[in-house]
């Protein structure tokens, strides 16, 4: 059994208890959860251990790579250099970064870099590790792509792409790399562990990931656990779009890799404790003590408004985003209908739902299968829905 530290309001008991029992019947390695409801914090809980092939103790400090639960932190950028002026939503992408327009690109519109319908989740040459991390080399190559389809006319999901697209061109509007706009505009003011760029001091905190399998799950549970045929061939054909979006890195990187952490990907790279996140869904839509709140109404309105929808050219299954996040659906559930957020692959998951009140941040070291619900994940959001219903 394990021993899960922290603390819950009351009433909030429940949660606590699906955090457990993730541990107990889920395959849970190493874990943490946090709540903000209205501001305040109703829920932060962690357990097991930091690495997922280690033993030392999982504390309140210990940070992990959320994999693409970055996305969602990165999107709050050029929304909020739209709420600021800075960004029109609507102006073609080649207005900020000239480059951007070559192979048939010229009418890109920002919004489809963060609504995934620029057309550019897979890269014609896949780029090395080294290169992926250098910070030129992915800009270069997704400005010379050609698009795999007619811009604005369709999505899928650009899993890898999204580091590159949506960070250079922040960069170009701002002077400033993404993970430096986040720390020095978000992070920083809001006290926030969370990093797009580990820097070397927190280093320490940062546990191990790893690929575990979860146990069997009786078919009485209710859950599909084998994804449907047409998803696992997309994932095994390695000429499939899916497997060439996942595949932008060849070979796939080592994200524990200190030079992998401190790396700017937008995409997959960020660092960040459950506390983070769940602060920093709390602060896009409401105030949180010692901190303003980041979103205007009308910013939240953007980022929870459908933009794509329908069957996804790379995740095959059918998804939900608006202006950068993933959207309620059945594909990645979240709270309900109005609740905006981002998944990470193989388990972490962040979101806020504004008719709630509700910032939520999973982190998790033991990466399973799965891509937008992971069954950990699932059970915990189960847990607040049904406490949030009285």
């Amino acid at each position: 059994m394990v021993d899960v530290q922290g603390t819950v309001a009351d009433g909030f008991e429940p949660v606590r208890d699906a955090f457990a029992e993730n541990f107990a019947r889920r395959g849970e390695r190493g874990a943490a959860l946090a709540l903000y409801l209205h501001g305040r914090k109703v829920a932060d809980l962690w357990g097991g251990t930091r690495d997922a092939d280690g033993g030392e103790p999982w504390t309140r400090e210990t940070a992990q790579v959320v994999r693409s639960a970055t996305k969602g932190v990165a999107a709050a950028v050029p929304l909020l250099l739209h709420q600021r002026g800075q960004l029109d939503l609507d102006a073609p992408v080649g207005r900020y970064w000239p480059e951007f327009k070559a192979a048939g690109k010229e009418r890109v519109l920002v919004r489809h870099l963060l609504s995934h319908r620029a057309g550019v989740p897979a890269l014609d040459t896949p780029l090395t590790p080294a290169e992926a991390l250098d910070g030129d080399s992915g800009p270069r190559a997704v400005a010379a792509q050609r698009p795999l389809w007619e811009p604005g006319t369709d999505h899928g999901y650009h899993a890898q792409t999204f580091s590159w697209t949506v960070g250079e061109l922040v960069r170009r509007v701002t002077g400033r790399s993404i993970g430096r706009w986040v720390a020095e505009e978000i992070a920083r003011p809001l006290g926030l562990g969370l990093w797009i760029g580990l820097p070397e001091a927190e280093r320490h905190r940062v546990g191990r990931i790893g690929t575990v399998e979860p146990p069997p799950v009786p078919a009485s549970a209710g859950l599909r656990v084998r994804p449907k045929r047409s998803v696992a061939e997309a994932y095994q054909d390695p000429e499939s779009l899916t497997r060439r979006a996942f595949a932008a890195i060849t070979p796939a990187p080592d994200e524990n890799d200190p030079a992998y952490r401190a790396a700017e990907l937008a995409a997959s790279g960020g660092v960040a404790t459950a506390d983070g996140l769940a602060r920093f869904y709390a602060a896009l839509i409401g105030p949180v003590p010692f901190g303003r709140r980041l979103f205007a109404p009308a910013t939240v309105t953007l980022a929870r408004t459908e933009e794509s929808v329908g069957p996804d050219r790379v995740l095959v299954v059918s998804t939900r985003f608006g202006l950068g996040y993933m959207l309620h659906g059945p594909s990645s559930p979240l709270l309900g209908p109005g609740s905006f957020g981002h998944p990470g692959r193989g388990g972490s998951l962040a979101f806020a739902d504004p008719e709630s009140g509700l910032g939520f941040g999973y982190v998790t070291n033991g990466m399973q299968r799965g891509v937008t619900a992971d069954p950990r994940a699932q059970a915990l959001v189960r847990a607040v829905r049904k406490v949030l219903a009285g």
